[in-house]
């Protein structure tokens, strides 16, 4: 009696062992479903991400690859040296080339003697000389001896003068070496460069434009011209006009400094500007280690060059009789008369 309510129990445990057994294994076989899920490493997922990684380290190789072709130009070697031989060679081969361009070069300021040369050149600092030349026939019409410019009132030699600009300054130094000529050197203008650079105004640059051209003494001009080229032609490193001109003076024999001084300006001037030269269409770019700072195609180039290359009027009202361009017109309006 005891027996028969046992079996309905036993058969209870084994119906719930199989049924614990049927979840325990659903459980595991769903467990890596959700840990797929949670962890987010699908098939197609880790495709992608093989994807991106790749387009990563190919993006990297493409960067390096570029950064590598780069670099052979910022640290691209230096051109050889140039030996001090071969640079004094060179300079003399510019300076004939450049005899050949420019056989009329002369100094742009108009005048008749060394006096009306000498307060030209005071009146072209910070100015041109065009605009010199358009001032000077009627000052020098008013007072054309160093005896009449001393005696001139400063207001009405200002007004003579003020198209140049700087007027008051450069009245005041017209003044001083009117009379310093008048008192010290019996109204003459001396022709040592010792004695000109005692008059007001008067530095080595006007000394030398004024030894050169009106007493036949070689000299070297340094003006912003010139001293750009000699720069970038390799005949000096120097910002200082004094050291300029002494680094190109070693170079070139004494009888050439005055004529090398107007071609240099000249070129400077027409083709060798200061913000854009015009390399493309220049007659001795290959001579020259500054190449390619300015415009190189020809045709571009041709477009920049100035005064009788450029088919433009020059600077001088009444230029020398082989000046191939035309005179430059007089100012216009005159200048009142005082």
């Amino acid at each position: 009696m005891n027996a028969t309510p046992e079996k309905p129990a036993a058969a209870k445990k084994a119906v719930a062992k199989k049924a614990a057994a049927k979840r325990t294994a659903a459980a595991a076989e769903q467990a890596p479903a959700k840990k797929t899920a949670a962890g987010k490493t699908t098939p197609a997922k880790r495709a992608t991400a093989k994807k991106t990684t790749a387009k990563k380290k190919t993006t990297a190789k493409k960067a390096a690859k570029t950064a590598a072709g780069k670099a052979p130009a910022k640290t691209a070697p230096a051109r050889k040296p140039e030996s001090r031989v071969a640079m004094v060679r060179r300079a003399r081969r510019i300076n004939r080339e450049l005899a050949e361009l420019y056989p009329y070069a002369h100094p742009e300021l108009d005048f008749t003697n060394p006096f009306e040369l000498l307060v030209a050149t005071v009146l072209s600092a910070q100015t041109t000389d065009l605009r010199v030349n358009q001032t000077t026939p009627h000052l020098f019409a008013v007072c054309p001896t160093p005896e009449d410019m001393a005696a001139m009132p400063p207001e009405k030699l200002e007004e003579l003068i003020r198209p140049t600009g700087f007027f008051r300054a450069k009245t005041k130094s017209l003044l001083g070496l009117s009379a310093a000529l008048r008192d010290r050197f019996g109204g003459e203008v001396p022709g040592r460069l010792e004695d000109l650079v005692t008059l007001p105004g008067v530095g080595r640059k006007t000394a030398n434009v004024v030894l050169g051209n009106a007493f036949g003494v070689p000299g070297i001009t340094v003006d912003t011209h010139f001293g750009r080229l000699a720069r970038r032609f390799g005949w000096t490193t120097a910002e200082d006009a004094e050291k300029v001109e002494a680094d190109v003076a070693a170079i070139f024999p004494k009888s050439e400094w005055t004529m090398l001084s107007h071609r240099v300006v000249f070129h400077g001037r027409r083709v060798c500007h200061s913000r854009k030269p015009a390399c493309g269409a220049c007659a001795i770019a290959p001579l020259c280690p500054a190449y390619g700072e300015g415009e190189t195609d020809p045709e571009k180039a041709r477009k920049l060059l100035k005064y009788e290359l450029g088919g433009q009027p020059g600077q001088r009202l009444k230029p020398p009789a082989d000046y191939p361009g035309r005179p430059a017109p007089p100012m216009t309006p005159p200048v009142a008369a005082s």
